[in-house]
């Protein structure tokens, strides 16, 4: 099978025959999926070297998202999430989407910023010209700290000195990381440079530490969406976009629903970074920090009506590597890279970003029309009728009953059980 993410009724077979047909669509051994993955994908000894005081592991589920086109290629994208309805609400976007031509992004160079910081400094204004003019030797000497990442064409490139205060500067060094998230290259380098900084700026060396902010290393994404697949048996097209544009308003005039509306990306951006072994605290945190760099928390991403269509356009930092710390040792962080066939660092920030907007498509149609509620609900109730002790073969009748009732609870599901152990041919022993 040629590499494609449109599979139709995947989430109707099982859980064999997923991995069977995933294998065979991004060229992953099933064999390799099941091993990778099955037990949660890490074992205790192996997560006692990740961490300390280990006492096991705490598995999420690893889903993919379908029909997701990016840049006119296919990616089947794994995500690991616990939240019911976003694999198949950013798999559902990603259709609508790629109706449209898919997703078009761009990602910046991988371009990272370790801070070096002084204080007690007399003439702040003059330490940092003074810095600015000792460029070309504290790039040199941040190289000699890099010299692997030198060899493979990144490193130092330029020094940035800010005066936060009469008495404080910070000095910033942009670093090349090429296909590593960078981290530990970052604050390796700051640490080379700092007593040297201080030297030449004339004051005392605080915190020597990567930004999170990395604002030079963003990635965009657009999509067009034709306002037929966007309609519902109740609502046309025309009328869903008029709602998702009157939800982008909203989100781009009210911190306190961009908050929420910025929450809906990172559900699907999260969810991938997290499969692919990268830091997705890190990720959040620069995110967020972008979101108010106006002063004011705004929305990631944003629609607008072009012509009779949907256009999204999302803006973000993304740091992300597909090289180095977890991605060595971590079974399903490798599997994840090998489904999506990346070849660079930019390449998985363009996917992970595309599925942040598809997300927030999903969430911003349900809003204009459904409300987010009902598919939501639907998928969390299977949730719940495991809670409620239903073996397999019962949650999807447990969840109808509960869905159907409008009471997506414990104790409904508790007497909708019951009901079930009652009907002949069923197998009370599966209850608790």
């Amino acid at each position: 099978m040629a590499r494609t993410s449109r599979l139709p009724g995947f989430y109707k077979i099982t859980v064999q025959e997923r991995r069977a047909l995933v294998g065979e669509a991004t060229g992953a051994e099933a064999s390799d999926i099941e091993c990778a993955l099955e037990g949660g994908g890490l074992d205790a000894e192996t997560a006692d070297k990740f961490v300390e005081n280990v006492l096991g592991t705490y598995a999420l589920p690893y889903g993919v998202t379908l029909n997701v086109r990016v840049n006119g290629h296919d990616y089947v994208v794994p995500m690991v999430i616990e939240e019911p309805s976003v694999v198949a609400a950013a798999s559902n976007a990603a259709k609508m989407v790629r109706s449209g031509g898919g997703f078009h992004a761009e990602a910046d160079p991988p371009l990272m910023i370790a801070q070096v910081q002084l204080v007690d400094v007399r003439d702040a204004v003059g330490c940092a010209q003074r810095i600015r003019d000792h460029e070309p030797s504290i790039i040199d000497l941040a190289n000699r700290s890099l010299s692997g990442l030198v060899a493979r064409g990144g490193g130092a490139r330029e020094i940035e000195a800010r005066v936060l205060a009469p008495d404080m500067v910070v000095a910033h060094i942009i670093i090349d990381c090429q296909d590593a998230m960078g981290a530990n290259l970052v604050n390796g380098a700051a640490e080379a440079v700092a007593d040297r900084i201080a030297e030449i700026g004339g004051g005392r060396v605080g915190l020597r530490i990567l930004s999170n902010l990395c604002d030079r290393r963003c990635v965009r994404v657009r999509c067009r969406v034709p306002p037929e697949v966007l309609a519902t048996d109740e609502m046309n097209g025309s009328d869903v976009i008029d709602g998702i544009l009157n939800a982008s308003r909203f989100a781009e005039l009210d911190p306190y629903r961009a908050a929420t509306h910025n929450k809906g990306i990172m559900n699907g951006v999260d969810a991938v970074v997290i499969a692919t072994g990268n830091d997705w605290r890190a990720v959040e945190a620069g995110a967020h920090a972008y979101a108010t760099r106006s002063g004011h928390y705004r929305p990631l991403a944003t629609w607008r009506r072009d012509g009779g269509h949907l256009e999204g356009r999302l803006e973000m930092p993304m740091a992300l590597g597909t090289v180095g710390g977890t991605l060595r040792v971590h079974p399903a962080a490798r599997l994840s890279l090998r489904m999506l066939g990346v070849t660079d660092a930019q390449q998985l920030a363009a996917i992970a970003a595309s599925v942040g907007l598809a997300s927030n498509l999903a969430a911003l149609r349900a809003l204009a029309t459904d409300g987010i509620q009902r598919g939501h609900m639907g998928l969390h109730a299977r949730s719940v009728a495991l809670a409620a002790g239903a073996a397999a073969h019962q949650v999807e009748r447990v969840a109808a009953l509960i869905v159907e009732a409008r009471d997506v609870t414990i104790e409904a599901a508790r007497k909708a059980l019951s009901v079930l152990v009652a009907e002949p041919g069923d197998d009370a022993s599966a209850v608790e």
